[in-house]
């Protein structure tokens, strides 16, 4: 009797080749996911391209086409997308999608009087405490600038200058003015773009850059404030309506890194 219940308990060899027959087959191999790009790196290289001037004003951000390029999901573009439009660089259109931000010529002179008052009040905290070795930094970033722009190297004389404001930010320690200017520097580009001629020279704020420093090391506040004030009345004086060159529009490539 015990056989027999073991006979029946002990499987056959039919049927240990039926219970292999109906396994799961090992699963296929998998394609490797496509990297992804997460938001906070999506927002810092749209914010970086409009810095640079590789996105011009009125550019088409299509949702589609920076999923693409990004390797991430529309909700994720669509949440950089209002990051972006909260910082005014970017326009919602309703049932038309985002594009890069043009400033208005009312919102362009806004912005540079706002300019004028922080950096003025940077400038001034700047000449009031700046330290030797802070001063000989400020005097190797304008070096640098002035060498990438004879070189040709324009984009990246371009983030030097940039920096040299933000540089003078830092050496300020007031933390509400950097970030009051981080705002109106990454508009600035923008504006520069809508309304300046494609014939004008920038050479000239460098040399403004080293004036302004040249009366900082002298520790000549309200001469530090003029010629701060000087440089950037005369970016705004090199604006104007004329430029009508059609603008590259391609996301792969205004958004590529930038290795520099």
């Amino acid at each position: 009797m015990a056989a027999r219940k073991l006979a029946r308990a002990s499987p056959s060899a039919a049927g240990v080749q039926s219970a292999s027959a109906v396994a799961p087959s090992a699963p296929a191999a998998r394609k490797p996911a496509r990297s992804r790009v997460n938001e906070d790196e999506i927002y810092r290289r749209i914010y970086a391209a409009v810095l640079d001037h590789r996105l011009h004003p009125g550019t088409k951000l299509k949702e589609v086409a920076l999923a693409e390029v990004f390797g991430a999901n529309r909700n994720v573009i669509r949440k950089v997308l209002m990051r972006l439009a909260y910082n005014r660089l970017v326009a919602l259109r309703p049932n038309r999608g985002a594009v890069v931000a043009s400033p208005s010529i009312e919102e362009s002179r806004d912005l540079f009087a706002a300019r004028r008052a922080v950096e003025a009040a940077i400038v001034d905290a700047v000449t009031r405490k700046v330290a030797p070795s802070e001063a000989k930094a400020l005097r190797a970033l304008t070096a640098s600038e002035r060498d990438a722009y004879r070189r040709g190297e324009l984009r990246k004389a371009l983030k030097l200058s940039l920096k040299f404001h933000q540089q003078l930010a830092a050496i300020a320690g007031n933390g509400v003015l950097a970030e009051f200017l981080d705002q109106l520097i990454a508009r600035t580009p923008l504006v520069v773009l809508a309304y300046r001629g494609r014939g004008t020279d920038t050479t000239c704020s460098i040399d403004e850059h080293s004036h302004i420093v040249d009366a900082i090391v002298r520790g000549d506040a309200a001469k530090a404030v003029a010629a701060m004030t000087l440089h950037l009345q005369n970016l705004e004086g090199q604006l104007d309506l004329s430029d009508s060159a059609e603008l590259p529009t391609d996301l792969g490539t205004l958004l590529e890194v930038d290795e520099d």
